[in-house]
């Protein structure tokens, strides 16, 4: 089953990177805001079908407000983020600075999981850190907004991940799912009035695209971890490394240069360092980075993992 799992993992990131390729092509015309919006309206009825068959009891008011409020707006910041990165960036260098959300994770946690992390965790983290400090290379390239965008998405990404796993098992996953998609309808809704491009069929159709392989993504991803081990899942998000190098010369005349690669190289090192020593128990209790189910990125996709998620929350 883990090699079952492997490869389905493997597809799920093929399948989010295509899904990146289509968000890139559309950034060069639309504002990111209306690709999430439009994005999270074509995700809305395969996620509302998971949230009305949500057996719970109980009412929708948040055990935890604030902590559910600071997710929702993790989860709403993420995708816009991520996809301005895209459009200012090329791939591979916005996969390596993402490639940092497990050193963030780690980071997190102490304070806010109180977890415990060892040297050599810290280590790997500060390593990998500095491999982001390599592929941004602030004095010796012209940093934009989309560096600081793409550094916004990891840690929103991560701040979530966190978040999930701090109060998870309290909330419900329908508070969990309802919260940051109001948030973003509402968000994005207000955007669009100020950014709305009028918009062609075959554009409309690569919102569809973005909506659907996103979803189709987080079901494989949140499956592969159901049958196999996180510690042998977790590592093939680092595969999109590859498809960047590959979508981005065929679609962008993309070439990574030697420190994007050499950078990418050591945060992800340090990923699966950090990935191995949660597995083999170490220090860690709460296995934050082993516990991400999802890539924060897709509009749908935290929403459609919680829906699936069961055995981290007894709620549930």
């Amino acid at each position: 089953m883990n090699f079952k799992a492997t490869l389905l993992a493997l597809l799920a990131f093929a399948l989010f990177s295509t899904h990146d390729v289509v968000a890139k092509l559309l950034g060069a015309t639309y504002s990111p805001f209306q690709i999430v919006f439009f994005a999270s309206l074509f995700s809305f009825p395969l996620v509302t079908i998971m949230l009305v068959r949500d057996p719970t009891q109980g009412n929708l008011r948040p055990v935890h407000p604030w902590w559910v409020a600071l997710r929702s707006l993790c989860v709403v910041v993420a995708p816009v983020a991520g996809f301005y990165a895209f459009t200012r960036l090329p791939l591979a260098q916005v996969y390596a600075i993402l490639f940092s959300s497990p050193l963030l994770i780690t980071l997190i946690s102490i304070p806010i999981l109180k977890e415990k992390v060892g040297l050599w965790r810290m280590l790997a983290v500060v390593l990998g850190l500095g491999g982001v400090l390599i592929v941004v290379r602030p004095g010796a390239t012209e940093l934009n907004l989309g560096h600081a965008a793409a550094i916004i998405t990891a840690l929103s990404t991560a701040f979530q991940s966190v978040i999930v796993r701090k109060i998870g098992r309290e909330e419900r996953r329908v508070v969990l799912m309802l919260y940051p998609l109001l948030g973003s309808v509402a968000l994005m809704s207000v955007a669009l009035t100020f950014v709305y491009q009028p918009m062609q069929l075959i554009d409309l159709g690569g919102m569809a695209f973005v909506s659907l392989f996103g979803f189709c993504a987080t079901l494989l991803l949140v499956y592969a971890y159901t049958i196999g081990e996180a510690a042998l899942v977790a590592p093939m998000q680092y595969s999109q490394i590859i498809w960047a190098v590959i979508f981005g010369m065929l679609f962008f005349g993309e070439s990574p240069d030697l420190p994007t690669m050499l950078g990418a190289a050591i945060i992800v090192a340090s990923g699966l360092f950090i990935i191995a020593r949660e597995a083999v128990g170490g220090t860690s209790e709460q296995t934050p980075v082993l516990r991400t189910r999802s890539r924060g990125i897709s509009p749908s996709s935290m929403r459609v993992s919680l829906a699936l998620k069961r055995s981290d929350n007894p709620r549930s």
